[in-house]
Order: structure tokens, then C-alpha cells, then sequence
């Protein structure tokens, strides 16, 4: 093992690369050893940085952070549930530039307490706007599964887009199930329209009235 960082081999440098055998290979091929072959160098050559695979995700999750919240800083004046839906949008065009980003990148621990000090001014913002710290926190976790479960299916189905089609499910479904199949034809709208109509569905519920006046649970 190295005892000394390898000169010109920084930590920017093994997260793009683990980002590039990820978009490549998916999330099975992400080892330490892949990405030093991808730098050209040996395996301990990495370990003064990422000792084994779960520091090199948690590095990799902790970098699409940092671009989630670049792309999500408040706006001026902007309201509480339009801050948390730019983040949602973030969260999703950074899940969704990655091969597997959903199941790679969610749940990693983020590494840079710069990443997390730069959440300040979203919370600050939603406390300006006399939302309660409490919610705020609650709400922002509610968007973030959405969006984690959302991209999760929309990266599945995408890697099958003809395995299983509208016209074969409602064939499959007889003339006994006409709403089920009517279902289908919902399911089956332009994505973009979905998510949004979601997304506000899960944003009047986490920052609406009845969320707001939701009690707290006790300590």
C-alpha cells in the first residue's frame, strides 16, 4: 500500500473516473481495482484516497451532491415548495446522467462538510418563509425518495423500453378489466409530464397546511 499520495492522482481525478467505468459498466463494475485500470496506475496507487468500494461510492455520491445543490441554490424570493422542486429536478438530471444514479449514488455518505454546509441557504430560505425547520427537513426527505424511486423504475424500464408494451398488457388484461387498462394508457405518458405531475403531488403534501400542522413525533 502506498504511504504516500502518488503525485498527480487527486481525488477529483478517481471520482471521474469511477464515474466513467459506472456510465460504461454499471454499478457491479465500480471497484477500486477497475478504476485504477482505467487511470493507468495499480490498485494501492488509490487506497491514500479510497480504502475499498463503499468510500469510493461515498465519494462519488458526495461529488453528484455537490453539483445537485450547484444547480438548486435558492433564487430570490422564490417560494418554499418551488426551492425544494429545483432540487428535485437537480436530483434527478444528476441521477439520470449516470448509468444506474439512482441505486449508485443514493444513500452514500456525503464525505465534504463543504457539500453539507452548502445546504444552509435552503434551509435558511424555508425558515425565512416561517417553515419550520423540522418540516423542512421532513419535506426535503419526502422529495429526495421520490425522486430516488422515481429514477430507480425510470432507469429500469428504460433499459427494457420493448420488453413488456402498452398493446402486449392490454391484450394480456381481456375486455374484464377496462380501468385497469385505462391505467396502462396513464402509466404509459410522456415522463417528463409525469414526474411533474407527481412531484407537485408529493410538494403540496410535504409543504401544504396539513403538513405544517402535522404533529411532532415524541422524543
Amino acid at each position: 500500500m502506498a504511504t504516500t499520495a502518488p503525485k498527480g492522482l487527486t481525488r477529483a481525478r478517481i471520482v471521474e473516473a469511477a464515474l466513467d467505468v459506472l456510465d460504461d459498466d454499471g454499478i457491479d463494475a465500480v471497484t477500486v481495482r477497475a478504476v485504477a485500470k482505467r487511470l493507468g496506475v495499480q490498485a494501492p496507487a488509490l487506497y491514500w484516497h479510497v480504502k475499498h468500494k463503499q468510500e469510493l461510492l461515498d465519494e462519488m455520491g458526495t461529488e453528484i451532491q455537490r453539483r445537485v445543490i450547484a444547480a438548486s441554490q435558492p433564487v430570490a424570493d422564490a417560494a418554499w415548495p418551488e426551492l425544494l422542486g429545483g432540487y428535485a429536478r437537480a436530483l434527478r438530471t444528476e441521477y439520470l446522467a449516470h448509468r444506474d444514479g439512482a441505486r449508485t449514488f443514493s444513500g452514500t455518505r456525503t464525505t465534504d462538510p463543504a457539500v453539507l454546509r452548502a445546504q444552509e441557504p435552503m434551509l435558511r430560505a424555508a425558515v425565512a418563509q416561517g417553515v419550520d425547520l423540522e418540516h423542512a427537513v421532513t419535506a426535503a426527505e419526502l422529495v429526495t425518495a421520490f425522486v430516488v424511486g422515481w429514477v430507480i423504475e425510470e432507469q429500469e424500464r428504460g433499459s427494457r423500453p420493448q420488453e413488456y408494451t402498452l398493446a402486449e398488457r392490454t391484450a394480456a388484461l381481456g375486455d374484464d378489466a377496462p380501468l385497469t387498462a385505462a391505467a396502462g394508457g396513464i402509466l404509459a405518458r410522456d415522463r417528463e409530464q409525469r414526474f411533474e405531475q407527481q412531484l407537485a403531488t408529493i410538494l403540496a403534501a410535504a409543504t401544504g397546511p396539513a403538513a405544517a400542522a402535522a404533529p411532532r413525533p415524541e422524543n
